[in-house]
């Protein structure tokens, strides 16, 4: 694993001087995190015969009332910035939390007690505050290779350690690019990217992965025994992404409907037999397993009212239809004796149906 980034960003630069007057800043640019702490280190020299008054940084180089404004002084800097120097030759500061709005030129500034002994370190130092965002494609296909980047408005240095999650998950890549090889479904969800050694991270971006109808299966309402003249309602569920558009009805292999919903009515043995759909989206079908309908008779046969409320009693339910009755315990088959009983019965009175 790299080390951790540390929180100053240093690199060497030419001096700014004229005849003993100089000011040499250790770095002349750099790009740093929001949020970070910036070391902007420097040293000055000035002739013999001077003796030093003041020594502050500025971010501008125009005079207000014949003076630089010192940073020091603004109330968005003054509890933010440390002098590290000695104010003889070192003049390094430190500016904590940085933020878009630090994102300036900045001149370290000294004058001495004589008129003509005044000095600003121009060029100086310039100061770019990033944030960091996720570069993706907007959708992939299941199968492709993807690479998203961790980016900056600025460089970072070559040590830079970053830290990737997916969702609330630490991914195991320490470089700004994540490749996924061969992306699957379980691949999608949101992205981020970090620094080591730093709080902030970038906003998530949803990497979106398309894939073509999986798990295909089928769902039987009702899902018990079907009765002739019931109704039911066959419904062909997928996973896929985007959703499965296109549904084809199969039974026997023969095509006898299409939508997500196949349904049923006033249904007869006919219907009985194994039935299969088919979803398909852009990226591809998927058949489902075949499901078995059985659809049950219905047989009637008369009885007298008294044997009828007795294989209630027996039964335990039963239904009107008509100016019968229907015993409506599922699998109910009548026994050979009960039969001749309401056949001998049958003048009296109703009729009472058996399922077979």
């Amino acid at each position: 694993m790299a080390p951790p980034l540390p929180l100053m960003f240093l690199l060497v630069i030419p001096r700014v001087y004229s005849a003993g007057w100089s000011v040499s800043y250790s770095s002349k640019y750099i790009c740093a995190l929001k949020g970070s702490s910036v070391i902007m280190s420097c040293t000055y020299k000035y002739p013999p015969g001077y003796k030093i008054e003041k020594v502050f940084w500025t971010k501008t180089d125009v005079q207000v009332n014949d003076e630089y404004p010192n940073l020091s002084n603004d109330p968005e800097y003054s509890q933010r910035i440390q002098h590290l120097g000695d104010k003889q030759q070192n003049c390094t500061i430190r500016l904590n939390d940085v933020t878009r709005k630090d994102s300036h030129e900045y001149y370290l500034r000294f004058t001495t007690d004589k008129p003509d002994g005044r000095w600003i370190g121009e060029p100086g130092v310039t100061l770019d505050v990033t944030d960091l965002h996720v570069e993706s494609p907007e959708s992939v296909t299941e199968g492709d290779t993807v690479s998203l980047t961790c980016k900056s408005t600025c460089n970072l240095t070559d040590r830079t350690t970053f830290i990737w999650r997916k969702n609330t998950q630490s991914l195991t890549e320490r470089n700004n690019k994540l490749l996924l090889q061969s992306v699957r479904r379980e691949d999608a969800g949101r992205y981020s990217c970090a620094v080591h050694g730093h709080k902030l991270t970038s906003h998530h971006v949803y990497l979106n992965v398309k894939y073509a109808p999986k798990e295909t299966f089928i769902v039987m309402s009702p899902c018990c025994k079907i009765v002739e003249a019931d109704s039911v309602n066959l419904t062909c569920s997928s996973d896929s992404n985007p959703p499965a558009l296109n549904y084809t009805w199969f039974k026997e292999n023969t095509t006898v409907g299409s939508g997500e919903i196949y349904s049923i009515t006033s249904i007869c043995s006919d219907h009985s037999g194994e039935y299969k759909c088919k979803s398909r989206n852009e990226f591809g079908e998927k058949y489902s397993a075949a499901v078995t309908l059985h659809v049950t008779s219905v047989r009637c046969i008369s009885f007298s009212v008294a044997i009828a409320v007795a294989l209630v009693v027996k039964y335990g339910c039963f239904e009107i239809l008509g100016n019968g009755a229907c015993v409506g315990d599922l699998g109910l088959s009548l026994s050979k004796q009960e039969q001749e009983k309401g056949s001998r019965n049958g003048e009296k009175g109703e009729k009472v149906c058996g399922l077979q």
